[in-house]
């Protein structure tokens, strides 16, 4: 029997090596405390030195300060005193300079210094690396007032002559509303403020004073952001909400906003208020534009003879009083509106050439002759007899039909007696101007000519009764 030979599994386990891995560690560790006790050290090493010094960079009255200590503060004021200026700077790039020496300047030690360091925390000193310390204070220094007064008024930036005044913000009309136009800060300086920043300015040692940053310059009532101008801009925008628009065919006249926006005042307490005025000065324009009566009129006759025509009261004549009134009302309406302006007196049309447009009646007292034009032809021709010339002559002019009527009474005045000159029954009447019109003459024997030279009427148109039926029909 033969006898299995056991395999036998090796493990090999490798020697410990403590005492290496322990001395490794331990000189990480003497570094890693060595490094943390010299960054320990630095640290309050510049703790106990900013006991004593101010942080880097730090500005005191606009002096570079940083890194030095009371006693090297305190040394540079007592340097700098004798030679120490305080320059102003003005809008306009002027500058004016206030020197210590003229003012009697003097340094005189305090503890004002020795607060502001104590004040400091020495161990928050790492925030200097990216915070600047700015501080205004007064430090150590006299003058004698009485001098300052004098050289404050001897000052060229407090001569008003030449300056120029603030002016407040206000709104302003730009295209089709109104927007807030900024304030202007004027050149007049504010003695009284002006005074002060230079009093605080020379306690604390600065320098330089800048009459705009600092100002000093007299304020305007309002700036751009004020409440009331605000509000008054938005109050002015809704006052533009009308607009009116005139169809004088063929031509269009439009009130808008822009317009509108000229009429528009404000009173000292702000209240919005309609130039009643600069309205009336509108309609006297349009009046101006469109009014006809009396007018000369440049006329061509049905016979193609063109004349001049003076006189009348035909045509258009605006009723300014009343339009007035409506415009205003329409504006204070805050609507849109369209409509014909308010005539007293009408024409034909609005047109370039003529306003009788093309259906009339011309009367040629020259030739003793009348024309009915109706739509621009010749409707109807009729010899007439005019006022005898020496009495009663038929007034010249361009006249609107006043009406027209079947079987008058043409009455003259009344005399003193009570008696009237004549009471004639007319079959058809048609007057145009006042007691003269158009009417049969059954009494004449004849029409045309020169018959109404000595067969002339009162000054109406007397015309044949065949004649006058058709031009009344």
């Amino acid at each position: 029997m033969t006898k299995r030979r056991r395999r036998t599994k090796k493990v090999i386990l490798p020697e410990k090596n403590t005492g290496q891995q322990n001395k490794k560690g331990k000189k990480v560790a003497i570094i890693l405390c060595s490094v943390i006790a010299f960054f320990l050290v630095l640290y309050l090493g510049i703790v106990w030195f900013f006991r004593t010094h101010f942080y880097l960079g730090t500005m005191i009255n606009e002096n570079d300060f940083g890194l030095k200590s009371v006693a090297q503060v305190e040394e540079f004021m007592k340097d700098h005193v004798a030679e120490y200026e305080l320059t102003l700077r003005e809008t306009d790039g002027k500058t004016e300079v206030i020197r210590g020496a003229d003012i009697s300047l003097s340094y005189v030690e305090s503890d004002e210094l020795k607060k502001l360091l104590d004040a400091q925390n020495p161990f928050l000193w790492p925030k200097a690396l990216w915070e600047r310390e700015r501080i205004e204070t007064k430090v150590g220094v006299q003058y004698d007032e009485a001098l300052l007064t004098e050289v404050i008024a001897s000052l060229q930036c407090l001569v008003e002559e030449g300056r120029i005044e603030s002016v407040s913000a206000q709104p302003k009309f730009e295209e089709t509303q109104f927007v807030v136009e900024p304030e202007v800060i004027g050149t007049q300086v504010e003695e009284t403020i002006l005074r002060e920043k230079i009093e605080v300015s020379i306690n604390g040692f600065v320098e330089e004073l800048d009459l705009v940053a600092e100002e000093c310059y007299k304020k305007p009532v309002y700036v751009s952001d004020s409440p009331e101008v605000v509000q008054l801009t938005a109050d002015l925008n809704q006052a533009l909400g009308a607009e009116v628009t005139y169809q004088v065919a063929p031509q269009t006249e439009i009130v808008d906003s822009a317009l509108i926006s000229k009429w528009l005042i404000v009173d000292s307490e702000m209240q919005i208020q309609l130039d009643t005025d600069l309205v009336k000065e509108y309609v006297e324009g349009l009046a101006s534009k469109y009014n006809t009566v009396g007018k000369t009129r440049t006329f061509t006759t049905a016979y193609g003879k063109t004349v001049e025509v003076q006189g009348g009261d035909y045509g258009w004549r605006l009723d300014k009083d009343a339009e007035t009134k409506a415009l205003i009302e329409n504006i204070k309406s805050k609507e849109p509106v369209t409509r014909e302006p308010m005539f007293h007196s009408r024409g034909g049309d609005h047109g370039i050439d003529n306003d009788y447009g093309n259906t009339y009646v011309e009367v040629d007292l020259t030739n003793q002759r009348m024309a009915f034009i109706k739509d621009g032809a010749v409707a109807l021709e009729s010899e007439i007899v005019t006022g005898l010339p020496r009495r009663s002559p038929t007034p010249q002019g361009s006249f609107d039909l006043t009406y027209k009527t079947r079987n008058a009474v043409l009455r003259a005045p009344l005399r003193a007696d009570g008696t009237r000159e004549y009471e004639t029954p007319v079959a058809f009447w048609m007057p145009f101007n006042g007691g003269i019109g158009f009417h049969d003459a059954t009494w004449q024997s004849s029409f045309g000519g020169t018959r109404y030279q000595t067969n002339g009427s009162h000054g109406c148109i007397n015309m044949p009764y065949s004649k006058h039926r058709h031009c009344t029909t």
